[in-house]
């Protein structure tokens, strides 16, 4: 492998969404060691990142021409890879109510199955308007309750609090949108 072929891997939109699979695992360890300022500031820190790199996977894709089949099964998966395991853990820690965290990774886990009957039928499964606005939501929730704790003052985890019943209200709608527009493919 000569470096102009390793150097076109590393633009590859995949390799990003590989990366945000990567940072999951990462996210979780943090989130098992004992609470602190720094352990919460990284894990918010690598979400942050990982997050990052759901906008550029597909921007780049589009931009040079590289949309993918792998990539377009890949991203999706990415996504729900990286949110669900940030609640389950932000529940196992105590700052997120395990029932919040079951709703979300449960509307991510069916979407995910009725995007593939969509699939099947020949359908747009393209992310709805309402479905992007819950994805933003959610991760603008969890990037403060990783944080957890005070900084200038400001209390983050009531502000993630605020934005997690947000994110759970946009979650349910664009759950029941998903599935009131799949019903006549679901016979």
């Amino acid at each position: 492998m000569n470096i102009s072929s390793i150097g076109g891997m590393l633009t590859n939109p995949n390799v990003l969404t590989a990366s945000r699979i990567a940072a999951t695992p990462v996210i979780v360890v943090l989130l098992m060691l004992p609470s602190n300022r720094v352990t919460a500031f990284l894990a918010a820190l690598v979400f942050s990142a990982a997050a990052i790199t759901d906008y550029f996977d597909g921007f780049l894709a589009r931009k040079y021409g590289q949309v993918s089949n792998l990539g377009k099964a890949m991203d999706p998966l990415a996504d729900k890879f990286l949110v669900s395991a940030a609640f389950i853990m932000l529940a196992a820690a105590g700052r997120v109510p395990g029932w919040v965290a079951c709703i979300i990774v449960i509307r991510e886990i069916g979407i995910t199955g009725l995007r593939n009957v969509m699939v099947g039928a020949g359908q747009d499964i393209s992310a709805s308007r309402l479905g992007k606005f819950k994805t933003g939501f959610q991760i603008a929730a969890i990037i403060p309750l990783l944080l957890h704790y005070p900084y200038f003052g400001i209390d983050l985890h009531l502000l993630g609090t605020w934005l997690l019943w947000v994110a759970v209200v946009l979650t349910v709608w664009s759950g029941a949108d998903y599935v009131i527009k799949a019903r006549p493919f679901l016979q």
